[in-house]
């Protein structure tokens, strides 16, 4: 857009003559100035200071109380303010469509100049979409009466807007007005264009972060002499000052060097192999990090690859492996290294560990080592792998040696999922399993045949943690270990389980009854036991004597009189159960009924007055009835003994930071509500298939150590023991027709109830039928 404005040079010998003179004296003020202002903009590296700087000569030139500058954001097609006057408001924002005056400007491409922007009829007559958002008068308090607004525009590229608002002189902005924004715009286009241009060529640290609006190029300039003065990193100003997310200055210095970013998360693996021998101070001192093996090669996380002489100490340090970069900030660096190799309660370090490990080797020939089970370091090492897997919310620990010469690996499982957590040199392998054994008061000498064992941890460390140990002898002559970290703390309160409404209520009245027999089922980590004890949690009252015998004791309770059951002095759960039955029980919760004679008491106490709860390894409600008749069980006890059987699952919940939202296929929809049931899926939850159904996917982040999932919660089925289905049971009907008859009166299989979960965004599909058969 062009505006031209001719000077005429006639001598002036009237009155008119001296108008004229005036009017000459004013283009060539006008002229002067605006050729002041555009040098300065063409010769400015950095438009936005330059457009700060120059702001009172601008106002002045085009002779309004205000003005707005608007750059066009391409990405989320909006204008962003760049340059205003007036410090009400840090930054505006205006979607390019016919809805405001600005972006109308740039969705057009075509000046507006309006008298009054609270004239509806003026904005109507323009276009019925226009409307004038007085939201900002109202925050400011600043009345805006005219605006004149022009579009920034390179050879037919819209880049932005000027607005100005209020004529100084309190009329209507006139044709010369225009004339003039015309002008200012066109130098402040070939600006842009040149400076994007320039951008686009030159590569900087920071252009992620500018070219997002997360940060403006006055900010960075600032930054930087901030970080000059004070000898910090930028990075770190940034952060601390400007409170710029570690995250965004990562994912943007990781595009600068063309790296892969590495972000800190207390799940990362613990690479011991690789930390073994270099010391910690070396490490933070130089701010790098080993990570993880990848196909072979060593990946590091440093803050500065460009650093020659950093990178070749590094590659000094790993001789015969290729060495991989990656970049991380400093501070997740610093927090990757303390996580690797300091414990909060500890001061000794896992490369120092490894180190003095390293000092006690002697060479050997066998597979045996000459370093003690009670070796300081071995004891320290010990320690460390049970706090860092505690820490990490694990369930168990697997200590995995291999014959020969190949190292030890330890894996964790969370969430149910096994990860890697370090590894340790092969000539300590036995040290370690020893070490494991004396803790658990188990015979180290005996390496032939399975032992089982239990670690009080508050004895070797401050945290409270019991273990139980089983170790496994394996191929190659040696021991595999695995720990399962017991539970600890104040039982899950019943309505942050997960449990649908319907199982929620059902349940619920299903403990609070006087007397009868409720089964948990499901396999091994289903988390039955846990449900258990939150049931009992949730009517342990002082009125109630409860009993509980269990193998081991894993969650204790307040309350509750606990018994370990000892099957190797035959101390039994059915010696247990008929020592309760002598010590006066309103509430009985054996671990598992596993045989005739503890079932039938079970029953039996059941039927007496007393409520009995029990686990079974049964994969569904339905299953379990048939499993306890086919035990010898009579039938018509049995029925007027059952209450409810709850069958349960564990499902991994998708990482709530990450997750992703989609719409699904029609296909996807169909596949879901055939796996469900299509009549009971109309009945029970009626969504139809529309544009706005959202279903989610895994992604993966730091936060969830790129798995994309993180936490579980639990799957349900419950079967309540109605009158028909007491009958069904009395005749011994087939479980298929109980699994009939429960559904019609309402029962949701596990399956349905993770399609439920699925719907309500806590989980995807794929995850479901990994715990779900049926």
């Amino acid at each position: 857009m062009e505006a031209t404005t001719k000077i005429k040079t006639t001598p002036a010998t009237s009155a008119n003559g001296e108008g004229d003179v005036q009017h000459l004296k004013s283009e060539v003020q006008y002229r002067t100035k605006l050729q002041t202002i555009s040098n300065a903009i063409h010769a400015a590296t950095a438009l936005d200071e330059i457009l700060i700087d120059m702001k009172n000569d601008i106002i002045d030139l085009v002779g309004a109380e205000r003005i707005t500058i608007y750059y066009v954001d391409g990405v989320k097609r909006e204008l962003v303010s760049r340059f205003k006057s007036g410090t009400e408001v840090s930054e505006i924002r205006v979607p390019i469509s016919d809805n405001s005056i600005a972006g109308y400007t740039a969705f057009h491409q075509k000046m507006l100049n309006i008298e009054d922007v609270y004239d509806k009829n003026a904005l109507n007559a323009i276009d019925p979409e226009l409307s004038f958002d007085s939201s900002w008068d109202q925050k400011t308090g600043f009345r805006t009466r005219q605006v004149l607004v022009a579009p920034i525009i390179f050879k037919s590229f819209i880049l932005g807007v000027i607005q100005l608002i209020n004529a100084r002189s309190g009329k209507p902005f006139s044709a010369k007005d225009e004339s003039n924004v015309s002008e200012l715009a066109n130098i402040i286009g070939i600006a842009l264009y040149k400076q994007k241009k320039l951008a686009t060529s030159r590569k900087g640290k920071f252009d992620y972060l500018l070219e997002n609006h997360i940060l403006t190029q006055k900010e960075l300039a600032k930054s930087v002499a901030t970080a000059r003065d004070k000898k910090i990193p930028i990075e770190q100003v940034l952060m601390e000052e400007l409170k710029i997310s570690s995250r965004d200055i990562g994912e943007g210095l990781s595009r600068y060097y063309d790296l892969p970013l590495i972000q800190y998360h207390e799940t990362m693996p613990i690479p011991g192999e690789l930390l073994a021998g270099i010391k910690v101070g070396f490490m933070r001192n130089n701010t790098w990090v080993p990570i993880r093996r990848e196909n072979g090669d060593v990946l590091i996380a440093i803050d500065n690859p460009e650093d020659i002489t950093k990178v070749d100490e590094i590659r000094t340090l790993f001789p015969k492996k290729k060495v991989k970069l990656a970049y991380a900030t400093k501070q997740d660096i610093d927090k990757i290294i303390g996580m690797f190799t300091m414990d909060q309660k500890q001061t000794s370090s896992i490369d120092d560990i490894i180190s003095q490990l390293k000092g006690e080797e002697v060479e050997i020939e066998e597979e045996t080592s000459a370093v003690s089970e009670e070796s300081s370091a071995v004891v320290q090492l010990v320690n460390k792998m049970i706090l860092d897997a505690y820490a990490r919310g694990a369930s168990d620990i697997h200590v995995e040696p291999s014959p020969g010469k190949q190292n030890t690996q330890v894996r964790i499982r969370v969430d149910g999922a096994c990860a890697i957590y370090q590894t340790i040199p092969y000539s300590y392998k036995n040290a370690v399993v020893s070490r494991i054994k004396i803790m658990s008061e188990l015979d180290i000498a005996e390496r032939r045949k399975p032992q089982d064992g239990k670690i009080n941890f508050k004895k070797y460390s401050g945290k409270d943690i019991e273990l139980r140990v089983a170790t496994i002898p394996t191929q190659g002559g040696v021991e595999d270990v695995v720990m399962r970290i017991l539970a600890a703390g104040d039982p899950i309160p019943l309505d942050k389980m997960g449990f649908s409404e319907r199982n929620y209520d059902n349940f619920i009245k299903a403990i609070i009854k006087p007397y009868g027999l409720i089964f948990c089922c499901g396999p091994t980590g289903s988390g039955k036991t846990t449900t258990l004890h939150s049931a009992l949690a949730h009517i342990n009252t002082v009125d109630r004597k409860i009993w509980t015998a269990e193998d081991p004791v894993e969650i204790t309770q307040k309350g509750l009189r606990q018994v370990q059951v000892h099957p190797r002095i035959g101390f039994d759960f059915a010696a247990a159960m008929r020592a309760f039955l002598r010590a006066d029980p309103d509430v009985i919760m054996v671990g598992e009924m596993r045989d005739r004679e503890t079932t039938h008491m079970g029953i039996e106490a059941s039927l007496t007055g007393h409520l009995v709860f029990s686990t079974l390894h049964t994969n569904s409600a339905p299953e379990s009835i048939t499993r306890l008749l086919d035990m010898g069980m009579d039938p018509f006890n049995f029925a007027d003994a059952l209450i409810a059987i709850l069958a349960q699952r564990l499902l991994r919940t998708l990482c709530k930071n990450c997750k992703q939202a989609y719409n699904p296929t029609k296909a996807e929809y169909d596949e879901l509500v055939r796996e469900y049931d299509p009549a009971l899926f109309e009945k029970n939850l009626h969504i139809p298939y529309t544009s706005d159904l959202m279903f989610y996917r895994p992604e993966g982040c730091e936060m969830c150590n790129k798995t994309g999932y993180r936490g579980r919660m639990g799957l349900h089925e419950l079967l309540v023991a109605s009158d028909r289905i007491k009958e069904m049971i009395q005749v011994r009907s087939p479980m298929a027709d109980i699994r009939d008859q429960a559904i019609e009166e309402g029962m949701t299989t596990l399956k349905q109830d993770g399609i439920e979960k699925v719907l309500d965004g806590h989980a995807d599909f794929k995850e479901v039928r990994k715990v779900c058969i049926k």
